[in-house]
């Protein structure tokens, strides 16, 4: 009886023993697998510093990705994610026999870099196929993407002075992204986030577009709420050459594209703004005096032309364009537009709100 039943009990010690070297190999594997693919990404390179899987639930999570720009010019990462969280969906396995997954990113960062002239100090994610590097990394549907408290900041490490511009706490969802092409060879996603502006403001973005277009086709929407302007300063200092003194304001951007064609607005709504201070600015030993009279004529054009009733003012600059530009990848043509029109925005192009109802 004994000789008749060794064989099997050997036969299941044998494969325990491939199973628990298996279990220890595979994140090894893994790891060093991803690590190939992100090696070699054009512009961008990535590393991932570990690899834990869970079998029991379809699972992987990636430790310490970062992707950094190969020249080294750029003191910031572009992506930083310290844990990743990719489930496959059991249900669709089984009775759709497709590989559906969901993706959490928690505490990401992303890192947007403008280096004006120097274009290798310049990091907007331009010249890597991002779609490219998806599909050898998770050839599979992508159901939900979900980004648990994280960063995307907007940095300008050489203008005067040197701008930083966060949306930090972001809680984000995308929908349907994926990059395998149905029957039709189109899909639509769409985008959800909530974050706080400059540590303080709290916005709300909404986005529909069809990730295999190459950023030709999308709608977008964004409002961030009671930002208080002296946050910005950094910002309208280095690209619009003047400050704020005080005042709170909403912002406002819808925008849209079909075949790479951008159009939209952005709004912002201003309340009780000080842009001149005579002793602060005129007074200071430090700021040009040409500068001095520039933010005086802003400051003019911001108290005559505002709602005396409502101690308020508003201005409308239209977006427009194509995201399609020699040498710009279309969403860094998107966010060149952006740009521009915020420093439109915050000139002094204002325009008198219509009196409200009220």
């Amino acid at each position: 009886m004994k000789r008749r039943y060794s064989w099997p009990l050997w036969t299941v010690a044998g494969l325990l023993v491939v199973l628990v070297a298996l279990s220890i190999a595979l994140p090894y594997m893994v790891r060093n697998y991803l690590n190939e693919k992100l090696a070699d990404m054009g512009d961008y390179r990535g590393q991932v510093t570990d690899v834990d899987l869970a079998l029991w639930r379809g699972a992987y999570r990636i430790n310490g990705l970062e992707i950094i720009k190969v020249d080294g010019k750029v003191p910031v990462p572009f992506v930083k994610a310290p844990l990743i969280d990719l489930a496959v969906s059991w249900h669709s396995l089984w009775y759709d026999h497709a590989v559906v997954a969901k993706v959490r990113f928690i505490n990401p960062e992303v890192n947007f870099v403008d280096g004006g002239a120097n274009k290798q100090a310049s990091q907007t994610g331009k010249g890597t196929d991002w779609r490219e590097q998806l599909s050898k990394l998770a050839p599979i549907t992508l159901d939900e993407v979900r980004i648990e408290d994280g960063k995307i900041a907007f940095h300008n490490f050489n203008s005067k002075p040197p701008v930083n511009i966060n949306a930090t706490e972001v809680n984000a969802s995308f929908y349907n992204l994926t990059n395998v092409v149905d029957v039709k060879g189109k899909r639509d996603a769409r985008f959800e986030g909530k974050a706080l502006l400059q540590g303080q403001a709290p916005l709300e973005a909404t986005a529909t577009f069809d990730p295999l277009s190459n950023f030709e086709n999308f709608e977008f929407r964004f409002r961030a709420k009671d930002l208080q302007l002296k946050r910005m300063n950094d910002f309208a200092s280095a690209y619009g050459k003047f400050d704020f003194k005080a005042g709170t304001g909403d912002v406002v951007i819808e925008a849209q594209a079909e075949k790479g064609q951008l159009t939209g607005y952005i709004k912002p709504l201003m309340r009780d703004v000080e842009v001149f201070d005579w002793q602060q600015d005129v007074e200071n030993k430090d700021k040009n005096i040409f500068r001095s009279i520039w933010e005086a004529v802003v400051g003019a054009s911001e108290t005559v032309l505002k709602n005396q009733a409502k101690n308020q003012f508003a201005t409308r600059v239209e977006l427009s364009g194509s995201v399609h530009q020699q040498n710009v990848s279309a969403f860094s043509a998107f966010l060149a537009i952006l740009r521009n029109g915020f420093i439109q925005a915050f000139n002094a192009r204002y325009e008198q709100p219509k009196p409200s109802a009220d």
